[in-house]
């Protein structure tokens, strides 16, 4: 199923927010709509968001009007601050637009700069397609041929454009492998990312699985009915501190406790060497509707003043090994993520 594929001059995407009730596709012709996208949900999780804002600035370069090479790269700076401004947590957008407009080149007019652009956008879909690949089958050796999985919020192939997904494509890939698994899925307050899209996406590969509110997760893990934890990531500092959607945290400090490994799954376009530690990474706060209403409908008294970070950091000394798409990294973090980001041909075997 392609939840977001390029039509050459629109932007097709599965709208996340009307699942698991509707499937609705939106064909998406601008980088505000893009943008739009973006801010909103209809397109979600790290990878997915990169993917989507790269098209958006291919979109966004092929509207411009003018053919003079200064005045376009002007505007095209324009709407890539716009699309940036979206998320300011989930590295994957900047980076997808950083790599966008690194091949812009000096000697391409305008023609050229519109062209390559779209070729970059679909590179990067690919990419991100074969590193969910990657990441599936190097996670799915860490499951036991019989084990129960808890995930938290979503982090399958809606969330990453592949077929695969980082976090639950650990467990996809150890089902296809024949080995028994069962998953917890956490609900994931506020927007419910869990119940709606976690669950869907385990359902239509029929791999079992049960819904659990997020609080039930230590009472299962008290009673030995959780092997492991894998969740995805939408930043990874340079020492393994890893921001992840809202609660990652506290099921981390609960695995602990309790003596389970904790994974996180995520591409190498997730780790950010730039920030050396969690406190850096910026959390974004979402507007408090999404607390006291649930669809759409209100369930806290009017006026009810609420928070909403949409992440939270999991200090690395809590996590058991980070699944990238260049290899599985263990402590000591930075120096085993450093080795993941190196260029193919200057990484030492793993």
């Amino acid at each position: 199923m392609q939840y977001i594929e390029w039509l050459d001059d629109s932007l097709r995407i599965l709208d996340q927010t009307r699942l698991p009730l509707e499937e609705v596709y939106l064909e998406l012709r601008t980088y505000q709509q893009v943008a739009e996208a973006i801010n909103r949900l209809r397109v979600r999780g790290a990878p997915m968001i990169g993917v989507a804002a790269a098209y958006g600035l291919a979109l966004g370069a092929g509207a411009i009007k003018t053919s003079n090479r200064q005045a376009f790269l002007a505007e095209l700076d324009t709407i890539a601050q716009a699309l940036a401004s979206t998320r300011p947590t989930a590295v994957n957008l900047f980076q997808a637009l950083r790599r966008m407009q690194d091949k812009v080149g000096p000697q391409r007019d305008v023609v050229g700069i519109r062209a390559c652009l779209v070729e970059e956008a679909v590179a990067i879909h690919r990419a991100e397609e074969q590193a969910t690949e990657r990441i599936a089958g190097l996670g799915a050796g860490l499951l036991r041929d019989t084990a129960t999985v808890l995930t938290h919020c979503n982090a399958g192939a809606l969330a990453t454009s592949g077929s695969y997904g980082t976090a639950l494509g650990v467990i996809k890939a150890a089902h296809e492998q024949g080995k028994r698994i069962r998953v917890y899925a956490d609900e994931t307050r506020p927007l419910l990312q869990g119940s709606r899209l976690t669950v869907w996406e385990l359902m239509h590969a029929s791999i079992p699985v049960t819904l659990i509110t997020d609080s039930m997760a230590g009472y299962l893990m008290s009673k030995g009915e959780i092997d492991c934890a894998v969740v995805g990531a939408d930043r990874i500092a340079a020492n393994g501190d890893v921001a992840n959607k809202i609660g990652t945290f506290t099921v981390a400090v609960l695995a602990h406790e309790h003596g389970i490994p904790f994974y996180v799954a995520a591409p190498i376009t997730t780790i950010d060497l730039s920030i050396p530690s969690g406190e850096g990474i910026p959390i974004e706060f979402r507007d408090a509707e999404e607390v006291t209403h649930i669809q759409g409908m209100q369930v806290a008294p009017a006026g009810t003043v609420a928070l909403n970070p949409a992440f939270d950091v999991t200090p690395h000394r809590y996590i058991s090994a980070i699944i990238t798409d260049k290899g599985i990294a263990i402590e000591p973090y930075e120096a085993a993520l450093r080795q993941c980001c190196r260029p193919e041909h200057e990484r030492e075997d793993q």
